[in-house]
């Protein structure tokens, strides 16, 4: 059945993934609370760790990653800072600009937590639908018109 123009298959797919991705979600922030982080820590960790270069990302940066406003992201900061998981430190060459960085006990907790959620991802890859066919990897094939 199609309905709006849009084949029963692909609603199904939707659904299908939709759900798997809230119950993975639910899995991570269930992991975090068990490794004594909050969901939003495991976060922040993860984008700190996460962030491509040597030096460690900004307030800025991290905003953007959690997709959080500058002040939310700030607090965060504080708290996860305060609990032993994060420093902010400031750039030798611009004394303006303060990154942020793990400590051991982030870096600890981070690393145990992704070989989790990397063994879990693996678990659930055969579980997510399948690629339609004429469907390159990573999205809708653009160039056969649909």
């Amino acid at each position: 059945m199609s309905v709006g123009g849009l084949p029963q298959a692909d609603y199904e797919r939707l659904l299908v993934f939709r759900t798997a991705l809230r119950q993975f979600l639910r899995w991570s922030e269930g992991e975090a609370k068990a490794a004594g982080l909050t969901p939003a820590q495991h976060q922040l960790l993860l984008a700190v760790r996460g962030h491509p270069g040597p030096a460690g990302p900004t307030i800025g940066e991290l905003s953007r990653y959690l997709v959080l406003r500058h002040h939310s992201v700030v607090e965060l900061v504080d708290r996860a800072s305060a609990a032993g998981l994060v420093r902010r430190r400031r750039e030798d060459e611009d004394h303006r600009v303060v990154r942020v960085e793990l400590t051991a006990d982030g870096e600890e907790r981070i690393e145990g937590l992704s070989r989790l959620h990397l063994e879990e991802l693996r678990r659930l890859a055969p579980m997510l639908p399948p690629q339609a066919p004429g469907e390159a990897r990573g999205g809708s094939d653009r160039t056969s018109g649909g």
